[in-house]
């Protein structure tokens, strides 16, 4: 997990989360309702994250500071991501050998103990 950093947003990236926050009048077609100012208000903070590179669902207000400065976790770099996945890779080919290598160890003891029985 990477260490929360500090962001600060331009006005008019808040102004597109306020925006987004706003109740918004819709008609119920077909059982369908439209999107929640809540999912809105989600939605805004995604595309804000993917733009700004961070997790969305880790943002927290900075206290003491302006509503355009708030902290979050940023998101994995593709060069983290490539290790990570090289790291995962190797721990799995090493926990398949050493359960491979415990499964072949069982069967030979299984195969000795029926070898070692005599014949009827």
């Amino acid at each position: 997990m990477y260490p929360r950093t500090n962001y600060e947003m331009t006005q008019v990236q808040l102004d597109k989360i306020l925006d987004a926050c706003k109740p918004t009048p819709v008609m119920m077609i077909g059982g369908y309702t439209g999107s929640s100012p809540q999912e809105n208000a989600n939605n805004a903070w995604a595309a804000l994250g993917k733009e700004m590179g961070f997790d969305h669902m880790t943002v927290q207000p900075i206290s003491g500071k302006g509503t355009c400065f708030f902290s979050a976790v940023p998101n994995e770099t593709e060069e983290a991501k490539t290790e990570r996945l090289k790291r995962e890779a190797d721990d799995k080919r090493t926990a398949d050998i050493d359960r491979l290598q415990d499964e072949i160890y069982d069967r030979e003891q299984q195969l000795n103990k029926l070898l070692a029985q005599e014949a009827p």
